[in-house]
């Protein structure tokens, strides 16, 4: 590693070749998300705010196993025991025995070999966009999120792409007022999910260090964190590649038609995948990222909610 304190270059060398777009994907929170950006190349700009405080940091695939990582901000340094994760690295020996027999399971694993299951060890970070998501149109939740990280989030150090913030601290979450998240669109039930998850972001962020299953529990003890929020942090925070989103209002349907070519129900998903343990987050990720998810369009579309104007 070289450079400053404020801003360090380092290489990365995976176990396994790594597709580092792929991987990263699920972090993205639309296309103007201020804590993440990716360039016509793959190359990925991320903010954090680490313990030792913000950081910007780009990470480029400069080989089959191998990422670049420029970073810049006083959590520069700390950076380096993220990377791993953030690239997968933690994902290669569980992947490697995962053997679909689905054709189109099989097909998208021969297609996609190097996509890993990120783990960005931020639990806060994933745990608010969830939250933000919850029975709302995607394109709400990411317009509230860049609306409340723009206000209340703080510069993105160092060259970031214009427009990208460094996301709030849980003390900042935990101070915004109930009409700064009617503003954004956020209704008072999610909001106060947010502030509930801030006051003990401490005790969450510990998940990290747990098995999935005590970090499931702890999570869901925040009234408001279901099942659905909590895989949704597990799938990013702590790169749990068995968390299925059960509540999705898509999602058991589109795994019905993609695989079995009709619907399913949510308690129907779940036993269907039962066989794919400890791979469901997997699959799902695999089918994704060959394009072959799919769901009939039947009816007109839900409309969107606009919550500042109740």
């Amino acid at each position: 590693m070289t450079g400053m304190a404020s801003e360090v270059q380092f290489e990365v060398s995976t176990r396994r070749p790594v597709d580092l777009a792929s991987t990263l994907a699920p972090l993205s929170r639309g296309r103007f998300d201020p804590c993440h950006h990716r360039e016509s190349d793959g190359t990925v700009w991320r903010t954090s705010l680490l313990p030792s405080g913000a950081v910007t940091y780009r990470l480029r695939q400069r080989g089959p196993s191998v990422v670049g990582v420029r970073a810049w901000g006083p959590g520069a340094a700390e950076l380096e025991m993220y990377v791993p994760g953030l690239v997968g690295e933690d994902d290669v020996d569980g992947s490697a025995d995962f053997a679909p027999t689905h054709p189109k399971l099989v097909d998208a694993h021969r297609r996609f070999p190097n996509l890993r299951i990120v783990r960005t060890a931020r639990v806060m970070e994933s745990l608010v966009p969830a939250i933000l998501e919850q029975r709302v149109h995607t394109v709400a939740a990411h317009t509230s999120w860049h609306r409340l990280v723009q206000k209340f989030g703080t510069a993105a150090p160092g060259p970031a792409p214009d427009g990208m913030r460094v996301p709030p601290s849980a003390e900042a979450w935990r101070r915004i007022p109930s009409w700064e998240f009617h503003r954004a669109g956020v209704d008072p039930r999610r909001a106060q999910t947010v502030v509930a998850c801030a006051r003990v972001a401490d005790r969450l962020e510990e998940t990290v260090g747990m098995d999935h299953e005590a970090a499931y529990r702890r999570l869901r003890a925040v009234p408001g964190v279901g099942l659905w929020t909590a895989a949704e942090v597990a799938q990013r925070a702590l790169g749990d590649a068995d968390a299925l989103s059960v509540g999705d209002f898509h999602l058991s349907a589109i795994v019905g038609w993609t695989l079995l070519g009709r619907p399913l129900d949510d308690d129907a998903m779940v036993e269907y995948l039962a066989d794919l343990r400890p791979h469901r987050y997997r699959a799902i990720r695999l089918l994704e990222v060959s394009g072959q998810a799919r769901k009939p369009k039947f009816g007109p579309r839900t409309p969107l909610v606009d919550h500042r104007s109740h």
